[in-house]
């Protein structure tokens, strides 16, 4: 297994809940664990206690660097309905280096898989949407197949969310939607993303249960996206 450059999908005091962490804890962290990048993706304003749209706003002022850390910064927006809108404006999305689409209850109450598979394909149609967020949360099943395929076809990547598999994790036993995920992945030879969902700096750049997954399904280092800062940004400037 190739060096982990980067997590670009973690979260700070900004996000409203569980941590009291600012965006330099949070670099710290990422120097402790020898990362080359760094992103902050904090919850979107339909969250309870979540970043306003004047803190998003804001974000591109940001600094590039901290501690030696290459900085990104974006959102982990809330899809809103089953026709995948989101809780930010496009003029503020435009601005951020990276957008995470995600459904979190009770923002949005789970469908059924068509449904849910609407909202996501839905969110992915927006061109600033860069990645889905854990979208193995057994709560808001969905069809993979279609989910993967609209990926492809909108440039947009699937993570495999630390946070999920983790035995404390609230989204239920994620497993055997992650191995779809991955499998469909390999299949297609499409790039996947790991990503901590670190609510503070303890777990930021921790793939311990992500790795393990990706070892039972055989996936290949070469489809494993986070082996290469330099590939990210190269993947995120196509997209946008």
């Amino acid at each position: 297994m190739r060096q982990i450059e980067f997590d670009i999908h973690t979260h700070t005091i900004a996000s409203g809940h569980a941590t009291t962490a600012t965006i330099t804890d949070m670099a710290k962290a990422a120097v402790a664990k020898d990362l080359k990048l760094l992103g902050i993706s904090d919850h979107g304003p339909a969250t309870v206690g979540g970043g306003r749209a004047s803190y998003f706003r804001s974000l591109h002022l940001a600094q590039k660097n901290r501690l030696g850390v290459e900085m990104l910064y974006g959102a982990e927006a809330n899809i809103l309905d089953r026709d995948g809108h989101l809780d930010l404006e496009d003029d503020i999305l435009a601005t951020l280096d990276y957008v995470i689409a995600s459904m979190h209850r009770p923002v949005i109450s789970p469908g059924t898989a068509e449904e849910n598979t609407r909202a996501y394909v839905g969110a992915m149609k927006n061109p600033h949407v860069s990645i889905l967020g854990h979208c193995d949360d057994v709560k808001f099943p969905v069809d993979y197949e279609s989910i993967v395929k609209a990926a492809m076809e909108y440039h947009v990547l699937l993570e495999i969310n630390e946070s999920s598999l983790r035995p404390d994790g609230y989204r239920g036993d994620t497993r055997f939607n992650n191995l779809m995920i991955l499998n469909l992945c390999k299949h297609f030879q499409y790039p996947i993303l790991l990503s901590s969902d670190s609510h503070g700096p303890e777990r930021v750049g921790d793939f311990t249960y992500s790795l393990e997954l990706l070892k039972k399904t055989e996936f290949p280092d070469s489809l494993v996206l986070n082996h290469s800062a330099k590939e990210l940004n190269a993947w995120i400037a196509k997209s946008k």
